[in-house]
């Protein structure tokens, strides 16, 4: 008798670990397919970006730097994929290729060309904002300027998001006043002032400096990010198909096509 529930219970042992190790088996295939798809959809967003950088040129100073800043984005975006081992990071690769493609949409704007098709959102962009009018402060003994469009005098063009966790309007600015921000990981003690000066009152800003200071768009952020995480597969979305595959805006602008610090993320 003994015996027999020794047996009975070595078998059900014995089914217990087959079953844990089947379900580690089974999750680890559904993890690698996860980050197969992520950088399988990366890469098709990198590839496009790529084409345009190829093959676009700017022929303004506005134009120029903003082929200049795809290109970087670019770079960074195809070190990061080699790079990749999570699907998080593809999607950080991804993030950056996509920011990419919208300054080669506002190169395309300063030459007055065909912008392409619409992009998908980047992160904390519908939170940041917009520039929707034309302004010009004195900040620390110079003029900055803001422009819904390029002019001679605003050549520096940011899509909108997030920089060192505080939102950024997208817009045209006479310099990039954003960028001191993005290479130290942190904003200086003026930023607020500057801020609160540039867009005081500006209807496609919804929030005042002291939100800026906060964080503002937090909640947006981490809803995307969660979204992001729990889907899983990234190439199923379609965002990118309905640009058309390959050759994207290759068929814009008459056969015309149109970095690592990644827009602030971190990994």
């Amino acid at each position: 008798m003994n015996g027999a529930l020794l047996i009975l219970l070595l078998v059900v042992v014995g089914a217990i670990g087959l079953v844990v190790y089947s379900s580690s088996q089974a999750s680890g295939r559904r993890a690698e397919v996860s980050l197969d798809d992520a950088r399988a959809d990366a890469r098709r967003v990198i590839e496009r970006l790529g084409g345009q950088v190829l093959n676009l040129s700017g022929n303004d100073d506005a134009s120029k730097q903003a082929m200049a800043d795809a290109s970087e984005r670019y770079t960074a975006a195809s070190s990061a994929i080699e790079q990749a081992t999570t699907p998080k990071q593809a999607m950080l690769a991804k993030e950056s290729a996509l920011e990419g493609l919208y300054y080669v949409r506002a190169a395309r704007t300063a030459m007055g060309m065909d912008p392409g098709p619409e992009l998908e959102s980047l992160a904390g962009q519908s939170s940041a904002g917009r520039v929707t009018e034309d302004r010009r402060v004195e900040f620390e003994g110079r003029q900055i300027e803001a422009s819904p469009g390029p002019t001679a005098r605003t050549p520096n063009y940011y899509p909108g998001g997030r920089v060192a966790g505080r939102p950024v309007p997208a817009g045209w600015y006479s310099e990039p006043w954003w960028k001191p921000a993005l290479v130290a990981g942190a904003w200086g003690l003026g930023s607020v002032l500057l801020f609160n000066a540039m867009f005081s009152g500006m209807s496609g800003v919804g929030y005042d400096a002291q939100a800026f200071e906060s964080g503002y768009g937090d909640g947006f952020d981490q809803g995307y990010d969660a979204g992001m995480d729990s889907g899983g597969d990234f190439g199923d979305g379609g965002g990118w198909d309905s640009g058309g595959d390959g050759g994207g805006w290759g068929d814009f602008g008459g056969g015309d096509f149109g970095g690592g610090d990644f827009g602030g993320f971190d990994f």
